[in-house]
């Protein structure tokens, strides 16, 4: 985090008089940092609440704060803006050089938005029986050295047993973040689907398996030390030996920005130097 962005964004709040509320830890930040004395009122604590109707949440950071930032939204329903202050993402679109337009464009309302699908998933986590919702995926995965044997069936028919180290359950958005680093196809965020990929599988012929997002998917756990976990984006927690969790296309979306200059094609001809001569 640096101290000149942060200050180049609270310069852009002032000249263009838009208002503000931040989280508790980010204006500790602030407060570090640079010499901006945040006032208490416009500072939250937990999840975001209701909002006025021309609300933008807005996320300095990388691809991770902004699924914190979609967090604690708790599906209220407020389009999203990434500030790329991290590395390599494919959430947090805008990079921080742009600062001063991406606020303009709040400001003027100019701000365009692709409406993304998320995960909803149920199950007893911790001990406790929760319904909780991920952009990008949700991955179900051992604990310790031993293998994991997850039972994956798709409407209430069975696809297979994953044995190896877990799969990933992921939409069009996450397919460039978790799933990509474990082989799955990149999908674009347009495609209405569901792709599970399994995680180093013991049996090699197991591949990426691309669903329609109209599917429940129930995934039943097996493990030799009793617990395994499963993490919903950012967020894990333990599962028990023999709990069942069912996944499937949650009825919440999220609005993100998307600059006008920036499609998802561009993104990953940049981020991922497609075409680039490295000869």
């Amino acid at each position: 985090m640096r101290g000149g962005d942060i200050e180049k964004i609270f310069h852009a709040i002032a000249r263009y008089g838009l208002d503000y509320t931040i989280n508790r830890e980010f204006a500790e930040n602030v407060e570090t940092l640079t010499s901006i004395r945040v006032p208490a009122a416009n500072i939250y604590d937990g999840v975001v609440g209701e909002q006025p109707a021309d609300t933008v949440m807005v996320c300095y950071g990388g691809d991770c704060t902004l699924l914190e930032g979609v967090h604690r939204l708790n599906g209220v329903d407020v389009p999203v803006v990434g500030i790329n202050g991290g590395h390599l993402g494919f959430l947090a679109l805008a990079p921080r050089e742009n600062v001063e337009e991406v606020f303009e464009s709040i400001a003027l309302a100019q701000l365009h938005f692709e409406r993304r699908a998320m995960l909803e998933v149920e199950g007893i986590f911790e001990g406790e029986k929760q319904r909780l919702y991920a952009l990008n995926e949700v991955a179900v995965q051992r604990l310790g050295a031993t293998m994991i044997s997850i039972s994956a069936t798709i409407d209430g028919e069975c696809v297979s047993t994953y044995n190896g180290d877990g799969i990933i359950i992921s939409t069009p958005t996450g397919s460039t973040a978790y799933s990509l680093s474990a082989g799955g196809p990149i999908v674009a965020p347009s495609c209405r689907s569901l792709l599970l990929t399994p995680l180093s599988p013991h049996n090699l012929t197991m591949r990426p398996l691309l669903i329609p997002d109209t599917s429940e998917i129930t995934l039943r756990i097996s493990t030799r030390n009793n617990e395994g976990s499963i993490s919903v984006d950012n967020r894990t927690f333990k599962v028990a030996d023999g709990a069942s969790v069912v996944i499937k296309r949650a009825e919440r979306y999220i609005s993100l920005a998307v600059p006008h200059n920036n499609s998802f094609f561009d993104s990953l001809r940049n981020k991922m130097m497609w075409g680039v001569d490295i000869r």
